[in-house]
């Protein structure tokens, strides 16, 4: 049996060690995002040797996709770990209705395609895979996001030029010191009041969202790897987005908001964070967008090069 354990700050350096040996750096399998979303999700972690392994157990009990050295993953390993992770099977996921009735089915969620693919080589006619695109990931060129150059861009630069046209913004990193421009106080004074504006209270997963952002931006120094910038007008900070490293190449946005009465805000502090915060990095990764249509709408008009696709796994063994 595997010893589950909730995600606390005190797992972030074992964790760490195994996230960076794995080859696919998903902004899912950052430690924020499971620190954040935790609740969430019902996430809880165990360890192996080897391996990181998450269990979910909301809305519907599976694991995700192990974090290590996958090139230290075989056949016999992972049925064992399937067979003694003591959770519920997966028939409560509605994925699996038009997968079998198999009654030992079990599902692992979230799983990047490099991985899907070891495994199909792994179990024949054993795996199915279904592709989940509401958990891929959008990947885009940061040179294209700092410069917003050529027609595929042309409406996203009006915007940002429109909005420092017709407001007198000052541009700030986020910064742990209280009381200054740029203060966590203030993102999370920001992050309150555009919950009122929203309703959180009635929406479930702006609810969640709204209590991973405290939750992240509470534990802020434990991290070591977030960064971030904001937009003041008459002295109140009107936006702010997060990021954090992935990899060399590669960061993540985990969170962005703004007071949206001030016209174009959303695609200057977007552009912005990129100019201010991203130097050195060739890939913006800004995570998914979980089937809501307004949000793969507007994660296309900023032409992703790439995606991290993920989809999940449905184990009849």
């Amino acid at each position: 049996m595997f010893e589950f354990k909730p995600v606390t700050l005190n797992l972030f350096a074992e964790y760490e060690q195994k996230r960076k040996e794995c080859p696919v750096k998903s902004a899912d399998y950052t430690f924020t995002n499971l620190f954040g979303w935790a609740d969430k999700y019902g996430l809880s972690v165990a360890f192996t040797d080897d391996f990181a392994v998450i269990h979910q157990k909301y809305p519907y009990h599976c694991l995700w996709a192990p974090v290590g050295n996958w090139d230290k993953l075989n056949a016999e390993d992972l049925s064992e770990l399937i067979h003694s992770v003591n959770i519920p099977s997966c028939h409560d996921n509605p994925l699996m209705a038009s997968v079998s009735s198999h009654e030992n089915r079990f599902c692992m969620h979230r799983v990047p395609d490099e991985l899907a693919e070891r495994v199909m080589d792994m179990y024949s006619g054993k795996v199915a895979v279904i592709e989940a695109r509401g958990q891929w990931e959008y990947l885009y060129s940061r040179q294209e996001l700092a410069t917003l150059s050529g027609n595929r861009f042309h409406k996203k630069k009006n915007h940002v030029n429109g909005f420092y046209k017709s407001y007198a913004c000052e541009y700030h990193p986020l910064t742990t010191e209280d009381g200054v421009k740029g203060s966590l106080e203030d993102v999370l004074e920001l992050q309150n009041e555009w919950c009122k504006w929203h309703d959180c209270e009635n929406s479930n997963s702006l609810y969640a969202e709204n209590e991973a952002i405290f939750r992240v931006i509470g534990s802020w120094s434990a991290f070591g790897s977030l960064f971030g910038g904001s937009f003041y007008i008459d002295d109140k900070m009107v936006a702010f987005a997060v990021g954090e490293k992935l990899d060399d190449k590669t960061c993540v946005v985990h969170f962005e908001k703004a007071h949206s009465d001030y016209r174009g805000i959303y695609q200057a502090i977007n552009h912005a964070f990129v100019n201010n915060c991203t130097e050195g990095f060739e890939i913006i990764n800004r995570e998914q967008d979980m089937d809501e249509e307004g949000i793969r709408k507007a994660k296309l008009t900023y032409n992703p090069v790439n995606y991290l696709k993920k989809s999940t796994l449905v184990f009849t063994l």
